[in-house]
């Protein structure tokens, strides 16, 4: 039987505790250790402030230092926050413990444009210490990037990608009907994106990593966020959005190649959205046109993912990556029944 891998969770939040319950069930998987400044979960038991209703066996520990420990495990699974300029540290402290990287910090899933420095640092810093790090998730990480990719295989001369998500968000956490602008009035959803408080983290990621696998240096890039403003009531477990409020957010961008448009991606993230799907249009010979209706669902997704790259990571070169530069992940584990 194989050794089984070593991981330690850094971060035990919504989707940190969504990693945690589906680690605990894998049997290719040992939790070793679990990491979480917040004061209601330091100390406690790692399955029970997961939401597993049993005991692992590993506490939850405020100080990340006496837990990322060189030989200490054989990745982190980190799952903090969005912002790559606010997890820098927590990446670092990884790193220099000689440990392999999956994040789900979505600025992490391309960062190389927005954070040129901070990337090369960190990629000199893994590469120092013979690791690799990459993030991953949904969305960035899945759909609206590696998805599309992995889709041009049989294509020759690709000339345009759509991407298209839609997300009904109340099936969804409530930290994602809030981030996305539920209940607002029109004008407190727009001051909230001027403040950048209102926005899905990850779209211009997904976007450059796409464009840097197919179409190189782009032209120019633009970029739109406007409320979904709902035309009757809408409802979810946590928020009624009356009618001329906000039930969401819709965001769009779009990239060129001179005056031609090659990548168009577009997501709604609202209350009640109709038709949730994602799909993706490819216009190259041959063309390819796939929708995966009702969409891929996010929190469980990201999770999945997450653990489904630790072999690849694994085994990848030292250094920060992205999704592209992985081998193709998948769920290598066997049919249990």
């Amino acid at each position: 039987m194989a050794a089984r891998i070593r991981t330690v969770h850094y971060g035990v939040g919504a989707i940190g505790s969504e990693i945690v319950r589906l680690a605990g069930a894998r049997k290719d998987l040992k939790i070793v250790g679990a990491v979480d400044i917040a004061q209601d979960r330091a100390g406690k038991d790692l399955g029970l402030a997961a939401g597993l209703e049993r005991r692992l066996g590993v506490s939850i520990n405020a100080r990340p230092e006496t837990v990322l420990v060189p030989e200490g495990a054989d990745v982190v699974i980190h799952s903090t926050r969005s912002s790559l300029t606010r997890v820098a540290p927590e990446l670092q402290r990884c790193i220099e413990a000689d440990m392999d990287v999956v994040s789900t910090c979505e600025e992490l899933a391309y960062p190389w444009a927005s954070h040129p420095r901070l990337a090369r640092k960190l990629d000199e810093l893994a590469r120092q210490h013979a690791v690799s790090i990459v993030g991953t998730g949904v969305n960035p990480g899945f759909v609206m990037d590696t998805l599309a990719l992995a889709l041009t295989a049989p294509c020759q001369n690709v000339r345009r990608i759509r991407i298209t998500r839609v997300v009904d968000s109340a099936l969804r956490r409530i930290q994602l009907q809030r981030k996305t602008g539920a209940s607002l009035t029109v004008e407190e959803f727009r001051e909230k994106v001027a403040l950048g408080t209102i926005r899905h983290v990850g779209l211009r990621e997904s976007m450059l990593l796409v464009a840097d696998a197919l179409f190189g240096r782009l032209t120019r890039i633009e970029e739109s966020i406007e409320p979904v403003v709902a035309a009757k009531p809408r409802r979810s477990q946590f928020f009624e959005v009356v009618t001329g409020k906000v039930a969401g957010v819709h965001q769009v961008v779009t990239a060129f190649v001179g005056d031609k448009e090659v990548i168009r991606l577009e997501l709604e993230i609202s209350i009640g959205a109709e038709d949730p799907r994602d799909a993706v249009l490819i216009e190259a010979d041959p063309d390819i046109d796939m929708v995966i209706r009702g969409g891929v669902f996010g929190d469980t997704a990201t999770a999945a993912i997450a653990l489904n790259c630790i072999p690849r990571v694994l085994q990848a070169a030292p250094g920060l990556l992205s999704m592209k530069d992985l081998a193709l992940v998948y769920n290598a584990r066997r049919y249990e029944g």
